[in-house]
């Protein structure tokens, strides 16, 4: 039962995407795509709003599949609102999520207000164990 995400990876130019932020948000959104980029190995890659790094097969019990990225984030639309970051941090996520420091939690993603509101060392834990859920 494999339906297309309505999230593809394109060719946008990332840089692009960074450098329509206001200055602060551009620079946060630089600096989260070193660290995800260094976690994952992988190169940052534009799936629709989304700055993504690897890729990613699911399948649900449902059977329902679809492909999307290992890690990401999202800058608030204009460089207002939150940072999402695509992170699930696995079995480790509530313990790491306790150490991060300012943020709020969704079903799919955490969301901060700026990175200096967060223990960018925990961020790196939360990245490297969503990485090894997922690629176990």
């Amino acid at each position: 039962m494999a339906t297309a995400n309505k999230t593809q990876p394109g060719d946008a130019d990332v840089q692009a995407y960074v450098v329509a932020q206001p200055e602060a948000r551009a620079a946060d959104c630089q600096a989260l795509i070193a660290l995800m980029q260094r976690a994952s190995g992988h190169p940052p890659r534009l799936w629709g709003r989304m700055v993504g790094f690897g890729h990613h097969h699911y399948v649900y019990d449902s059977g329902r599949e679809g492909d999307i990225f290992e890690l990401g984030f999202a800058s608030g639309a204009g460089g207002k609102g939150d940072i999402s970051l695509y992170v699930s941090g696995g079995t480790e996520r509530a313990a790491l999520l306790a150490r991060l420091g300012k943020h709020r939690e969704g079903k799919g993603c955490v969301y901060i207000k700026r990175l200096a509101d967060v223990d960018t060392a925990v961020l790196v834990q939360l990245c490297e164990a969503t990485l090894r859920e997922l690629r176990t």
